[in-house]
């Protein structure tokens, strides 16, 4: 991973994915039902819950290819507004903000979970988990391989 941009997009992907799985196991319960819910979303509830634990190791590469997806979406934000870097703290909070209901009014309603649009589901503690185990690693990330080490 020579490129910065990758390496950003690779580091942020991974430790938001990594927060988020944490806070899932730990909020959801450590079970497989939390991953295989994510599996859900592409191949439907029935096929999921009854697949065992490859539908497990399915929703797990799910959630990390989102997070990857995500990460490069801020990535190209940060390119284009570079605003973003120097506040990478408050970006990343709100960018966790954003995640989450992207997640939850637009990704998972088109899914094949077909979950309510609307009214927008307010989880404080998945939210605050999105702000900062998800969007502030991210932010954080792509500061660090886009612009180097802060000065001290």
């Amino acid at each position: 991973m020579k490129h910065p941009l990758t390496r950003a997009i690779v580091w942020g992907g991974l430790a938001a994915g990594t927060g988020d799985l944490v806070f899932a196991l730990a909020y959801y319960g450590a079970k497989p039902r939390v991953f295989q819910t994510v599996a859900a979303g592409l191949i439907g509830k029935e096929a999921a819950f009854s697949g065992g634990p490859q539908t497990f190791a399915l929703g797990v590469a799910l959630h990390y290819g989102i997070a990857l997806i995500w990460a490069g979406l801020f990535c190209l934000m940060a390119l284009r507004m570079p605003a973003l870097l120097r506040n990478a703290t408050a970006a990343g909070l709100a960018y966790g903000f954003v995640v989450y209901f992207g997640m939850n009014n637009v990704v998972l309603p088109l899914s094949a979970l077909h979950t309510p649009f609307w009214p927008p589901r307010l989880d404080a503690a998945a939210i605050a988990a999105h702000c900062f185990l998800f969007g502030l690693p991210i932010a954080l990330a792509v500061r660090r391989c886009l612009l180097g080490p802060p000065a001290r």
